[in-house]
This record gives structure tokens, sequence and C-alpha cells, in this order.
């Protein structure tokens, strides 16, 4: 596997910023998070090439079809323009040239069970058309389940198997995060190893009351047995490191600290 960085890890700096770092710490990669690119997308790419990183998973602007309810990640409230803003998404990021593009459901919210769900598959629909157009790979992402009124009804592997297939989206995979799938038996994601498009890997944190993220190996043993079971599966995508955290945690550091961890992190997955 070869190993990248997703761009919210480092959330304070900018694209050009993580390219260097990125690179300098001994990435293949980088993980895009869309609002972090400049406008010139000629001008990213060239970044990139320089750099000599491959672009693992990206994540839209607006990555759900029904609204977040995350402080400062909600997006526009209407569903109509965030579907559009998704498949424009599609065709933008294909450009780079990732390993996947990821979709999430949101949260159920203020409509009821049934529209909600029917919403989502709609929406489904039309952004896997505007991937398979673009030539990306789409992979709907499952949510740790206390997230699930807050970014995604979909909290397992069956959730998201099961809402792909209502919608008839065979060529739309399974976008994999340890962290996210924390309670999921390793042999459950080596089943559906064909239809994964990407994985994120992350640490559920020791203790309670803690909602960030933390590296692989530093919250147990759960992220390797992830990684193994899908190793032995046979997939050879990228591990991409993904952390959300806070200011005063992994967040404070400063960016070239922060790639080295990470990959340090990542390596250890892989050796």
């Amino acid at each position: 596997m070869r190993l990248s960085l997703s761009e919210i890890s480092t959330v304070g700096a900018s694209f050009e910023e993580d390219v260097a770092a990125y690179a300098a710490a001994g990435f293949d990669g980088i993980g895009i998070w869309e609002f972090k690119l400049a406008e010139d997308d000629l001008e990213n790419l060239a970044l990139l090439h320089e750099a000599g990183l491959a672009v693992a998973n990206c994540v839209p602007t607006v990555p759900s079809v029904l609204p977040l309810r995350l402080p400062g990640m909600e997006g526009p409230s209407d569903l109509r323009e965030r579907v559009d803003t998704l498949c424009a998404s599609m065709r933008r990021l294909a450009a780079y040239g990732p390993e996947s593009v990821l979709v999430i459901t949101g949260p159920v919210g203020d409509l009821d069970e049934a529209s909600a769900h029917r919403t989502v598959l709609e929406g489904l629909r039309e952004i896997a058309a505007a991937a398979g157009k673009a030539g990306v790979r789409l992979g709907l992402e499952p949510i740790h389940p206390s997230q699930r009124d807050t970014v995604s009804f979909v909290n397992s592997i069956a959730d998201a198997v099961a809402l792909l297939d209502e919608a008839d989206l065979d060529d739309v995979g399974i976008m994999a995060d340890t962290y996210n799938l924390w309670e999921e038996a390793p042999g459950a994601l080596a089943a559906v190893s064909p239809r994964v498009t990407g994985l994120h890997v992350a640490d559920l944190p020791a203790g309670p009351n803690r909602t960030d993220r933390v590296l692989p190996g530093e919250g147990g043993s759960r992220s390797a047995e992830l990684v193994a079971a899908l190793a032995a599966a046979g997939w050879n995508g990228f591990l991409d490191v993904e952390i959300f955290s806070t200011p005063e945690l992994f967040w404070a550091l400063p960016l070239d600290e922060a790639a080295r961890r990470a990959h340090a992190a990542a390596a250890s997955l892989v050796d």
C-alpha cells in the first residue's frame, strides 16, 4: 500500500503548504479536501507534479447529500444546490486523477426517515452518474454510529451495501475508514474488499468524552487489524491518514511535525 495524508489532518495549512510538507515527510500521495484548493487547477496540478505526489481520496466541498450538523460544515440548506455542487465537484476533481471521491449521506435532520432515505437515493444516483461521466470512482463512506445524528445515517458496511444495492449503483463502492469502522469485524471489511474505493486510517482515542481522532496505533490495534485484513484480501490502494482533531491536540502541531508523525504511524501499519 502507498501512504498518503488527508488534508483535514493539517487543517490550518494551505494546499501549497500541505503539498510541500507531505512530500518532505515521505508520503506518496495526498488526500485532497476541495475547500483547500486554489482556484487555478493547473497551478495546483503543477505543484503536485513537482512534488511527486499522487492523489488518494478527495473530499468535495459539500461532501453530503443532506446537510451536516457540524459547526462550520453545514453547507447550503437547499438540497438541489447540494446535489448540483457535488456533481460539479466530480467534474473538477476528475482532473486530479484521484483514487476515489467520497460522498456521505448526511443525517436525517428535520426530514422524516422515509423522506431522507428517498432524497439520498435520488441524489446518489445523480452524483454517481456525474462521477461516471467524469471518470472518477465514487465511494459511499459509512460513518461511526456516534455521529448518526450529525453526519450520516449509514453507519456500517452492511448499511452502505444495502443502500447502494437499493439504488442499483453497482459501480459505486465503499470508502472505508478505520475510525468509522472501529466496531466492525476485520473479516467484514475484507469481504467487501473489491468494492473498497479508498481507506482512511485513524484511531478512536482512549478516554471518555473525546470526539477527536488519533494516529493509528495510539488508540489500540483495530486500525492495524482492519488494514491487515484488507491487505490479506488483496486490496492495494492508498492508506490515507485522516485526523480530525482540536486546536489543542494534533491540530496544534507544526505542519512539518504533524506530517512526519503521521507518516511514521502509517508506515508502521504496513511494515
